[in-house]
């Protein structure tokens, strides 16, 4: 891969990162996603599913949403996604149904991904729409947000337990 294309990942990432960390800010799980045609962003979303009381608000979801609305159109050919943490069964869903072009992630999720590392739905030779995917970018500072998210979350389940127990 060249290196402007391998550049131009990593800038896309960074601005998915920064969609994480106003999840992280909000008390969401801190991940981030946009989506760019053209070398454009045509659409962005983050984690929001406590605030919208919502399992479907996922970052993957908002953002293919927001970039079909901004298109007009719910084919997202040529169009790529950069999400901070592999995709999950429905993510991955999506992302085939809106018939994009890449996948692009930063850290792999071994317990639900399905973009190669527990599943790997989107390589599924079984599908029309074949979708070129790439993990790892970014990957070290997208894994740090989310286990010092869930790092915070368990310190303070366990300072609320001993202000029961007091």
């Amino acid at each position: 891969m060249s290196e402007s294309i391998t550049l131009n990942h990593e800038k896309w990432m960074a601005e998915a990162i920064r969609l994480a960390q106003k999840a992280y800010d909000n008390n969401e799980i801190p991940v981030g996603a946009i989506i760019t045609k053209d070398d454009k962003i045509i659409g962005k979303g983050f984690n929001q599913r406590e605030r919208l009381n919502d399992p479907t608000a996922h970052a993957e979801i908002i953002a293919i949403s927001a970039a079909a609305n901004t298109i007009g159109d719910w084919r997202l050919n040529n169009c790529i996604l950069y999400v901070t943490k592999e995709p999950c069964a429905m993510c991955t869903g999506a992302a085939i149904n809106s018939r994009l072009r890449q996948v692009i992630f930063g850290c792999y999720d071994n317990e639900g991904g399905y973009c190669g590392s527990k599943f790997d739905l989107i390589n599924d030779q079984h599908l029309t729409n074949q979708i070129m995917v790439r993990g790892g970018i970014k990957a070290d500072i997208c894994l740090s947000l989310i286990q010092e998210f869930f790092k915070n979350k368990r310190k303070i389940k366990t300072i609320g337990e001993v202000a029961e127990l007091g």
